[in-house]
């Protein structure tokens, strides 16, 4: 909108429009604005939960019994700032004129509104379980059936998949790429969910994700960058790297306060929505498999759900101590910070391991 405004008003505008018009510019703004915004919002959000006594976070009562003290009370939602910042800062720096920058806003309020649902219900009944999760899944894969569909329908990208550290190889799936798209989308979005269980833990890689995903959107957007690198060209994907810096920025504030001991916790409204927003970025930019890589925190949460509860439910005895991995850690004697920061710590590697690939085809 902003961007559309000082470009109309060229003329009037004209240092700030030539500004205006590079995207790692915008990019820069978006996470310098987004920042001040969460870090200057998020305090009245705060204190107004706590006012309101609307945001105390349930305690799984089948997770640590050290949560129940050290936890209990936490406001929750403090992801509807994120959410609300993001899409904000993206309708004022983006181009309006690219379906990719709908298309993601639209998953990112989609998944939003569902976290939201899901955690208004926690908070109020004051139950742990929230939404069943056939009731998230039947939405989750409306949502991003939609949003594949419409990216294909438009033209923003084609019906395939690109295989990292080889050049130029790429696997038509045809039809069959929409519930493909659709699965990366959705279990993205959960894998995020589940991570999110300790002060910071989810955050962090939500950070280190979104920074490489920007560099590969705005490399994949520029012809002359994507020719010299066998990157597949994908027209107005550099505006998705200005909506990835407003995730940086808003993340980067959040855990202002996130940090352990947490003052807020993100809540399903932040970690569905930026999840979404991380895999649909994955999408547009043709890089969906290294998100496997670059993703790996996440990816490793995930499986360890999947692992626990088909063990379970084969032996009747448990594969970890407990589920999500962050928790089999917890019981083991790790201290929390330890388990935090040694996950940013191999969510920086596996960043870097992902950016490789733009060399080593």
């Amino acid at each position: 909108m902003l961007y559309q405004i000082i470009l109309f008003f060229r003329d009037e505008t004209a240092p700030v429009a030539n500004l205006i018009r590079y995207q790692t510019f915008r990019a820069m703004l978006a996470f310098l604005v987004s920042f001040g915004v969460t870090l200057a919002a998020l305090p009245p959000f705060i204190n107004w939960l706590c006012r309101k006594k609307i945001g105390n976070q349930p305690i799984r009562d089948d997770g640590p019994q050290s949560h129940l003290q050290t936890k209990g009370g936490t406001p929750t939602m403090g992801g509807l700032v994120m959410v609300g910042t993001v899409a904000l800062v993206s309708l004022l720096l983006c181009d309006l004129t690219s379906i990719a920058v709908w298309i993601c806003l639209f998953v990112l309020l989609g998944y939003g509104t569902l976290g939201f649902i899901d955690d208004w219900r926690k908070v109020t009944e004051q139950n742990s379980k929230g939404l069943s999760e056939r009731q998230k899944l039947i939405w989750q894969f409306g949502i991003a059936l939609a949003a594949v569909a419409a990216l294909l329908a438009f033209n923003v990208i084609s019906a395939s998949v690109e295989v990292p550290f080889l050049k130029d190889v790429s696997i038509a799936l045809g039809i069959l790429f929409i519930p493909f798209a659709a699965t990366v989308l959705i279990g993205t979005s959960n894998a995020v969910n589940l991570t999110d269980g300790l002060d910071g833990l989810a955050i962090g890689p939500i950070m280190t994700v979104a920074a490489t995903y920007a560099l590969f959107a705005y490399l994949g957007g520029n012809k002359i960058a994507s020719d010299y690198l066998g990157l597949v060209h994908v027209p107005g994907s550099g505006e998705v790297a200005v909506i990835l810096a407003a995730v940086i920025g808003a993340g980067l504030g959040f855990l202002w306060f996130n940090a352990h001991p947490a003052q807020v916790f993100m809540g399903d409204t932040g970690a569905l929505a930026l999840g979404a927003l991380l895999g649909v970025a994955a999408i547009i930019t043709k890089h969906e498999l290294i998100l496997i890589l670059c993703g790996g925190i996440f990816v490793v949460e995930a499986l360890s759900v999947i692992i626990q509860r088909r063990v379970y439910k084969a032996t009747k005895k448990r594969f970890f101590r407990m589920a999500p991995l962050h928790h089999h850690f917890e019981l083991a004697g790790w201290p929390e910070n330890k388990i935090i920061v040694r996950c940013w710590i191999i969510s920086i590697v596996l960043a870097l391991l992902s950016l490789t690939t733009l060399k080593i085809r």
